[in-house]
């Protein structure tokens, strides 16, 4: 029997468990908790990486977009605009604003559809937040246009595409703010909840500093009312060691795991892959996720399960629209097809080169033997 965990939580630490259990010690007997120098230090880093002018590493991603709506001045009588195939959090941070999230369809990448865009802009319409989801930036040239066209604000959720680029750009520099996440299992983890806001405009960076630490400045001084919102110091530190590692050893080997799955996978008429590595010249993904499309989702990940693959439907299986208890009512004929068929396989650096490989042989004996040739079940393809 296989053992292949769908993400193992305890990799990081027992790779680099040395190193971590330093920083531990240092940053304990500094008494170094909050506010510290080494998130200042990690703030810095993550503008040098992104090429943005501010940072400000907030207590978690929902927080960070929350806090740039409010400090966009988006609220009560706005409409913003998200798609629907993305973690609540994204709708979470408008509603609580006290906007109005309008979901709308994703594209065949599973990002969102620009059509779909356009189709729900309103007399409303105060923003757009597009999602760059699973490592993938959207196509942001002409999500920007529709923003200028419309006189719309741009926030964006990076929570998964630290790294992820668009025609050279980082995502989460494209709008007015990105908010990014460093929950365990993503591209670049901390050991708890953490998050990190960036924006190019100083008067956005001075409100989004103020909100997050109680309203006050950097002088002490208050502003306004505000949250408390700040990355944990230790947690800053552990992202300052793991940021290091980030392009050669974290982001690498995900795309190198990407190139495996999409070599080994490709050509199956009853498999919808996302976009391979150097497919199109224009994306960096970085994959923070491996979304497939699968006909027979549901008897394929049950025999994954009983020859020991772990596999997830991300977000429960559900898009944010789909859940009546959130009161949206809305027809995204592609999300909607999606949701049915979508599966997240095993993607992260814990894998070797044989789990990979022992994960596509179990995928392609399933549909060979166990489903049949793809002559024999055309008529079942979705």
């Amino acid at each position: 029997m296989n053992n292949i965990p769908f993400f193992n939580y305890q990799y990081f630490y027992q790779q680099y468990s040395s190193q971590l259990n330093k920083i531990f010690n240092d940053v304990l007997s500094r008494g170094a908790f909050i506010l510290q120098r080494d998130l200042e230090e990690f703030e810095d880093k993550v503008c040098e990486y992104l090429n943005v002018k501010h940072a400000i590493g907030v207590a978690n991603c929902t927080d960070g977009l929350q806090l740039a709506v409010l400090a966009a001045g988006i609220g009560p009588g706005d409409e913003v605009i998200f798609p629907s195939h993305t973690f609540v959090a994204t709708a979470a941070s408008i509603h609580y604003s006290g906007a109005t999230p309008v979901p709308v369809d994703c594209g065949e990448d599973h990002t969102i559809n620009i059509e779909s865009i356009k189709q729900a802009i309103s007399s409303r319409t105060k923003a757009i937040m597009p999602v760059q989801l699973n490592g993938r930036t959207a196509k942001m040239d002409s999500i920007m246009e529709i923003s200028k066209q419309n006189n719309l604000i741009v926030i964006e959720d990076s929570a998964q595409a630290l790294g992820s680029k668009y025609k050279g750009q980082s995502a989460g520099t494209f709008g007015l703010a990105g908010a990014f996440s460093f929950y365990p299992a993503k591209v670049l983890p901390c050991f708890g909840d953490g998050g990190m806001v960036v924006t190019n405009d100083d008067v956005m960076a001075e409100k989004l500093y103020a909100l997050h630490e109680h309203g006050r400045n950097k002088e002490g001084q208050m502003t306004g009312w505000g949250m408390n919102s700040r990355l944990d110091n230790l947690q800053a530190a552990f992202l300052n060691f793991f940021i290091n590692l980030y392009d050669d050893q974290i982001v690498s080997k995900r795309r190198h795991i990407a190139s495996i799955y999409q070599d080994r996978l490709q050509g199956n008429p009853h498999i919808h892959l996302p976009p391979a590595p150097n497919s199109n010249a224009e994306h960096f993904d970085v994959f923070q996720n491996y979304e497939v499309e699968f006909d027979f989702r549901d008897e394929l990940q049950q025999y994954l399960t009983d020859n020991g693959i772990g596999s997830l439907r991300q977000w429960n299986g559900k898009a944010v629209h789909q859940w009546q208890e959130l009161g949206m009512n809305a027809s995204l004929p592609y999300t909607d097809k999606m949701t049915n068929r979508y599966l997240l396989l095993p993607m992260n650096i814990s894998l070797c080169d044989d789990d990979v490989n022992i994960i596509c042989d179990k995928i392609n004996h399933f549909y060979e033997h166990i489903i049949g040739s793809s002559h024999a079940c055309k008529e079942e393809v979705v």
